[in-house]
C-alpha cells in the first residue's frame, strides 16, 4: 500500500470522528480535508484517536495521485489502513473506547440489579429494558468484535513498497543489451504475481495428490498421491510421461526428484514410514523401487542437498533424522532424534541449507524450529541443537502448536515456518539461538492437514501456503500484506504448493484428485474481491475451535484416521490387481521387520527389490 493511499485512508476516519465539525455531511475528498479543527478546540466527551492524529500528518496529495499512476501496483493494495506504526500508536484509543463502554454496560448492569426489587417499575417495563439493554450490550459487543478483528488485520503490516519492474523499460533494456537480470526481476515482479490464473488441470490419480516436485530443469513434473502410485508429468504438454507403484503400503507423502542425476532417480517417502527409491529409465518406464530406510512412524519429508545426486535427509514422527547415502551397502545413517528435555519431538517437516549443506532445519509436535550441522551433532550437549527459534508468544504457551512445514529462502539466510492453527513465521537463520520472528503472515487457516508453505520467486519475493478455507494466500515478503488469493481446491483444502525454478508460475495440490497449474496471463491484476471477509471468517473459526478443543492435535489425529479408514479398503484392493499385474510389490516388509530395524539402527536397514 502506497503511502498515500493509508493516509487517504486514515484521514476519512479523522473526519468522521472530529467533534470539532461543522454539522453537514463528512467531505467525500481527501482535499477537504483542509477545513478541519485543531484537535486542541473538540469536546473533552470524544477525544479524537491516534488515527485521527496520524490522518493530519499524512503525506501530500500528489504522492497519492503518483501512487494510482503506477500501472503494476496492485488494485487492492488499499486494503488496511493501518501501517504497524499506525496500529500501536491507535491501540490506546482503542483501549479508552473501550474501558468507556465497559463502564457504560457496568452501570447498565447495577442499574438493572437496583430495579429488580424496587417497587416503582411494573414487572412488563422491567422486562422490556432489559431486554433493550440486552440488545444494545450485544451490538457493542459485536461493535468491538469488528473492531479487535480490524485490529488483528492490521497489525504487523508494513508499507506496501513501490513496484520495481516495469514491462515496456525492462524490455527496451534488454533489446539493446542490458537486460541481464531480464528473466528473474520478470519472475519476482509483483505485478505478475498479482496476475496467476488457472491454466490446467492434470488428471490421473484416483485420490488426494499430496505432494509435487518438478525437475532441477523445470520441464517434468513428479506427483504422489493417496493412491500409492506416481506421475512423472510433461506438464508443459499436460500429459503423463509415466506412472508407476510406488511400493508403498500408505499415503505417499513427498517424491522428489534428486538433482544431477539425469532424472533418473526419485526419493520417496509415507505413511507407512519407508524411504524407498525408484530407478527410472530412459525408455520411460520404472526399473524398480527399493526400500533404503525405515521410520517406525510415519515420514512426511525428504531435505535434498543441491548439488548431490546420492545422498539426502528424511524425517519422521519417531523424531528420528536418517542421512541416506544411496553408494553405501546400508544406505541409512540416523544422524540425531529429536528431543525437548528427555521427550522425543515427532517431525512434519525438514529442509536443508542451500547455502550452507552441513545445515539441516526440522520442525514437529512443539513449536521450536530446530537447527542442527550434521559436522558437530553431540546429543549430550543441548541435545545436539546448534540454534533454535520461535515466536516469544509461544514460548510459554500452553496450546500443543505443531510446526507443519518449514523452508530456507534461495540463499539459506531466512527460514519460514507454518504453524497449526496459528499464522507464518520468518526467522533470520543468521540470528543466534532464542531469537524471535521477522515477520508475520496471517489470513490462512492451517487446522485440517498438514500444511506446505513456500517461497515464491527467484530471489523469495514472495510468501505462499494453502488454506483450508480452500485459497492459496501469496503475501509479499517484505510488507506481510496479501498481493494475491486464488480458490485452489473444490475438496476445501490446499495442501502443496510448488513454484517453479525457472519461470513465473506454480503447481498446487490438496484433497482434490488433480494437479492445478498457475501462470500469470490474467489481463488484469487481482482486485482481492472478497479477501478480508474470508481472512476474518478463518480467524473466528481458529478462535472457536481454540475455545472448543484442548488438543488440537488429537482432532487432526482423528482426520487422517477417519480419511485413512475410508479409502484403506479401495486401495488394498487396487494394490492386489496392480501385484497380479506386474509382479513387482514388495512383500517381505512387515510391521515386526519396522520395529526390529528402528530398534537395532540404521545399520540393519536392507535395500530390498520391489
Amino acid at each position: 500500500m502506497a503511502d498515500g493511499e493509508g493516509s487517504s485512508s486514515l484521514r476519512h476516519g479523522s473526519e468522521d470522528l472530529d467533534p470539532g465539525e461543522d454539522q453537514r455531511d463528512p467531505p467525500c475528498s481527501p482535499s477537504s480535508s483542509e477545513g478541519q479543527t485543531d484537535p486542541s478546540t473538540a469536546p473533552k466527551e470524544t477525544p479524537p484517536t491516534s488515527e485521527a492524529g496520524e490522518g493530519r500528518e499524512s503525506t501530500p496529495v500528489p504522492e497519492e495521485e503518483e501512487d494510482e499512476e503506477d500501472t503494476d501496483s496492485m488494485d487492492g493494495s488499499g486494503l488496511y489502513s493501518l501501517t504497524e506504526e499506525g496500529e500501536r500508536g491507535s491501540e490506546g484509543g482503542r483501549g479508552g473506547e473501550r474501558q468507556r463502554r465497559a463502564k457504560e454496560s457496568e452501570g447498565r448492569k447495577r442499574r438493572r440489579e437496583r430495579e429488580r426489587p424496587g417497587g416503582g417499575t411494573t414487572r412488563g417495563s422491567s422486562s422490556s429494558d432489559e431486554d433493550e439493554e440486552e440488545e444494545e450490550e450485544e451490538e457493542l459487543d459485536e461493535e468491538e468484535d469488528e473492531q479487535a478483528m480490524e485490529a488483528w488485520l492490521g497489525a504487523e503490516l508494513r508499507e506496501l513498497a513501490v513496484p520495481s519492474w516495469r514491462a515496456v523499460p525492462s524490455l527496451r533494456a534488454r533489446e539493446i543489451g542490458r537486460g541481464a537480470q531480464f528473466v528473474k526481476r520478470v519472475c519476482g515482479a509483483r505485478g505478475l504475481v498479482q496476475r496467476l490464473e488457472l491454466q490446467a488441470r492434470l488428471e490421473r490419480h484416483t485420490g488426494c495428490v499430496n505432494t509435487l516436485h518438478f525437475n532441477p530443469s523445470g520441464t517434468r513434473l513428479a506427483s504422489g498421491s493417496d493412491d500409492l502410485r506416481v506421475v512423472i508429468w510433461d506438464w508443459a504438454r499436460r500429459r503423463a510421461e509415466l506412472e508407476f507403484d510406488s511400493g508403498h503400503k500408505s499415503n505417499v507423502f513427498q517424491a522428489k526428484f534428486l538433482p544431477h542425476s539425469g532424472d533418473s532417480t526419485l526419493a520417496m517417502c509415507a505413511r507407512d514410514g519407508q524411504i524407498r527409491v525408484a530407478e527410472l529409465s530412459a525408455t520411460q518406464r520404472c526399473k524398480n523401487t527399493k526400500r533404503v530406510a525405515q521410520h517406525k512412524g510415519a515420514a512426511h519429508k525428504l531435505a535434498l542437498e543441491p548439488d548431490s545426486p546420492c545422498s539426502f535427509l528424511s524425517a519422521g514422527e519417531d523424531a528420528v533424522v536418517f542421512g541416506i547415502d544411496l553408494r553405501l551397502d546400508r544406505p541409512a545413517t540416523k544422524l540425531v532424534v529429536v528431543k525437548e528435555g528427555d521427550k522425543k519431538v515427532g517431525l512434519y517437516t525438514i529442509f536443508v541449507n542451500p547455502a550452507n549443506t552441513h545445515h539441516f532445519a526440522v520442525g514437529g509436535r512443539d513449536q521450536y524450529v530446530r537447527i542442527y550441522d550434521q559436522r558437530k551433532i553431540n546429543e549430550n550437549d543441548n541435545n545436539g541443537v546448534l540454534k533454535k527459534f520461535c515466536p516469544s508468544h509461544l514460548v510459554s504457551s500452553e496450546s500443543k502448536t505443531n510446526i507443519t512445514c518449514l523452508v530456507y529462502s534461495h540463499d539459506g539466510t531466512e527460514l519460514l515456518a507454518s504453524y497449526n492453527d496459528e499464522d507464518i513465521y520468518l526467522f533470520n537463520s543468521q540470528h543466534s539461538d532464542g531469537a524471535d520472528y521477522c515477520r508475520r503472515y496471517k489470513g490462512h487457516r492451517n487446522n485440517a492437514t498438514v500444511k506446505g508453505v513456500n517461497f515464491f520467486g527467484p530471489c523469495s519475493e514472495f510468501v505462499v501456503s494453502g488454506s483450508d478455507c480452500g485459497h492459496i494466500y501469496l503475501w509479499d515478503k517484505q510488507s506481510a500484506r496479501v498481493v494475491q488469493y486464488m480458490e485452489g481446491d473444490k475438496g476445501g483444502v490446499v495442501n502443496c504448493l510448488e513454484p517453479h525454478p525457472h519461470l513465473p508460475g506454480l503447481a498446487t495440490s490438496g484433497l482434490d484428485h488433480d494437479v492445478k497449474l498457475w501462470a500469470p496471463t490474467a489481463e488484469t491484476p487481482t482486485s482481492l474481491k472478497g479477501l478480508k471477509e474470508v481472512m476474518k471468517k478463518n480467524k473466528r473459526e481458529r478462535d472457536e475451535d481454540s475455545v472448543r478443543h484442548g488438543d488440537q492435535y488429537d482432532t487432526q489425529l482423528l482426520w487422517f484416521l477417519m480419511r485413512h479408514m475410508r479409502h484403506r479398503r479401495p486401495q488394498r484392493t487396487r494394490r492386489g490387481e496392480a501385484g497380479a499385474g506386474d509382479g513387482d510389490t514388495d512383500e517381505s516388509w512387515s510391521s515386526a521387520d519396522s520395529s526390529d530395524e528402528e530398534e537395532t539402527g540404521a545399520d540393519h536397514v536392507q535395500c530390498m527389490s520391489s
